[in-house]
């Protein structure tokens, strides 16, 4: 279909609208979408096209929460407020029963904490719009396998329980220090918690629309509801979750729930992770190289994670992005988010980047879309030519 490509690129990034220009023109529906792309902290890519989207727009961006919740706790770890190798319980002691003691910090931020989700009483979306209620009651569960001993997505609470944790130490939430550390000084639009203000430039997100083909698979494919995958994804309940219908929800974006709850657009997105690791606006970057190489490591080499069966999915408290997408440098670290977006920091070439869909893309409802590796690989073809 032909989808019109606004914005700008600098100088030798042609090729990336070029790209982004292709992809729109492939898609069978409108996806909505959107891609910015920093370089030493300068914006050189600025693109959006779609149906009701500009550059301004701003959706719920699903798990991209993650890395700016993660960002947060990067910044503390690095400030020696937080010890990875602390047990969680040593912060939050009631988190401490069921064999939970002995998980450290850094093995929560890894999704080895065995705690998906509420496997006794599914959580509604209500619910899940509340890091507050996720973090109270997952403390009090068994873990669903021992603590530290394998690895699973923690989809809709992982922000919550390293949200817990932070706020036990510093007495205030993840999204709070978000805000007054890194949206406000930067001017960022991303957000953990939507104001009111900005509510007028709020598009919702759009379902995938699939083929006869498409739909019959993804049936096929879908979890059972008492699989860990069914848990984590709320499949269990007498009303399962419904990703378009969360991400929509008022509640959801008024409170931001850092696993599932961002609101923004790409230039938001890129310029968080512009600011994690470059010189922006005369501020040196908010994370030190070493700190950047401590959250980017791979965490959990080979496989399976025992919720998406995904291999060489997680660094700490970020995804392995490099293990999404080859084609980037080892020391790359973001997160996806279900539409398919995608933000990530690849701080040896300098290259901040964010691309978000408005629409589900197929496979639907976890991670990256496909399309991610070809922008990504026409980012770097540009800067490596100049």
């Amino acid at each position: 279909m032909r989808i019109d490509v606004h914005g700008t690129v600098a100088e030798g990034f042609e090729g990336v609208r070029e790209e982004f220009a292709a992809v729109l023109a492939g898609e069978r529906d409108d996806p909505g979408a959107q891609l910015v792309v920093y370089r030493h902290g300068r914006r050189v890519v600025d693109l959006w096209g779609g149906d009701g989207i500009d550059g301004d727009s701003l959706t719920t961006l699903y798990s991209i929460a993650k890395g700016a919740a993660h960002l947060v706790v990067a910044l503390l770890v690095q400030e020696g407020v937080l010890d990875l190798d602390r047990e969680v319980a040593a912060y939050w002691p009631e988190f401490g029963v069921h064999g939970k003691d002995r998980l450290t910090l850094g093995e929560l931020l890894e999704h080895r904490a065995g705690l998906v989700g509420d496997a006794e009483q599914a959580f509604t979306t209500e619910e899940l719009a509340d890091d507050r209620i996720i973090a109270a009651r997952l403390a009090q569960r068994e873990p669903l396998w021992e603590p530290g001993t394998a690895w699973g997505y923690h989809a809709f609470v992982i922000g919550a329980l390293t949200g817990e944790v932070v706020r036990r130490v510093t007495g205030r939430s993840i999204q709070e220090l978000y805000e007054e550390r890194i949206r406000v000084p930067y001017g960022l639009d991303y957000y953990l918690g939507l104001p009111a203000e900005a509510e007028k430039r709020w598009v919702d997100v759009q379902p995938l629309l699939p083929t006869p083909e498409e739909a019959a698979l993804l049936k096929e494919r879908a979890a059972a509801p008492d699989s860990l995958r069914g848990i984590a994804f709320g499949a269990h309940g007498p009303e399962p979750i419904d990703l378009v219908a969360f991400g929509n929800h008022p509640r959801v974006k008024a409170l931001g729930p850092t696993s599932s709850g961002g609101v923004g657009n790409a230039r938001g997105v890129a310029g968080m992770y512009a600011a994690a690791i470059s010189t922006v606006d005369g501020r040196p970057p908010l994370l030190t190289p070493a700190t950047a190489a401590l959250f980017a490591e791979l965490r959990t080499p080979g496989g399976p994670d025992l919720v998406v069966g995904s291999e060489n999915h997680f660094a700490r408290g970020f995804e392995h992005t490099p293990g999404l997408y080859p084609v980037l440098d080892i020391g790359t670290f973001g997160h996806s988010g279900a539409t398919g977006s995608l933000g990530f920091a690849d701080p040896a070439n300098g290259i901040a980047y964010a691309y978000t869909r408005r629409r589900f893309s197929f496979p639907s409802g976890v991670g990256a879309a496909p399309e991610n590796g070809r922008l990504a690989e026409s980012v770097l073809r540009a800067a490596a030519s100049l």
